[in-house]
């Protein structure tokens, strides 16, 4: 998704030859520059991991810097909501959308998914000064969920929508009732659980 950040993405390879994983690490990160991106480290894996498919759990944090002045230094990295938002009703609206539900009205256009089903672990709001945060956790998202949730969450947060609002637009399982799709700059990857790898 261009412009979504990582601070934990795990990808895999398969290599014709075995290298040392401090080799394979060094490498590709030679080959990576200027790219910001870092490879931190490498293992060998059985041959039976996927890093898509061997996950047990996905988390996101999405960032949003909720103040009149526009962000310096992090311009790319959060979403700027100028606007007062309540982030206590933001968490009562999130609890709507936590469990096991269709989630097409939060779900891309093309979103290659079989199916809408999914099971949100947890959707958490808090603030931590200006900024609030979002925290979701689930075994697999749709395209485009996190962030769509997120933009309806804002709604409410903003006193535009209220949280029987967002459980109605969950429920009705149609995308022209999901809130406007929050930009991609304030979301990130932030951690992939597995299970161990022996």
């Amino acid at each position: 998704d261009s412009g979504v950040h990582a601070t934990h993405q795990v990808v895999h390879v398969d290599l014709e030859k075995e290298w040392r994983p401090d080799t394979v690490r060094d490498a590709t990160n030679s080959h990576l520059r200027p790219a910001p991106v870092a490879i931190l480290s490498a293992q060998i894996v059985p041959e039976t991991f996927n890093a898509r498919i061997s996950a047990l759990k996905r988390h996101y944090v999405y960032r949003i810097l909720n103040r009149r002045a526009p962000p310096a230094l992090e311009a790319s990295r959060v979403w700027h909501v100028a606007w007062a938002l309540d982030a206590d009703v933001m968490h009562e609206a999130a609890q709507m959308l936590v469990g096991r539900h269709d989630f097409t009205t939060f779900r891309a256009a093309e979103c290659q998914a079989n199916s809408p089903i999914r099971t949100l672990d947890r959707l958490d709001v808090e603030r931590i000064g200006d900024e609030i945060r979002i925290s979701a956790s689930a075994r697999s998202f749709l395209h485009h969920q996190v962030r769509s949730m997120t933009g309806t969450l804002e709604r409410a947060g903003a006193g535009r929508w209220s949280v029987e609002d967002v459980r109605a637009a969950l429920e009705a399982q149609d995308r022209k009732r999901c809130g406007p799709m929050a930009p991609s700059t304030g979301l990130y990857l932030i951690g992939v659980d597995y299970p161990e790898l022996t």
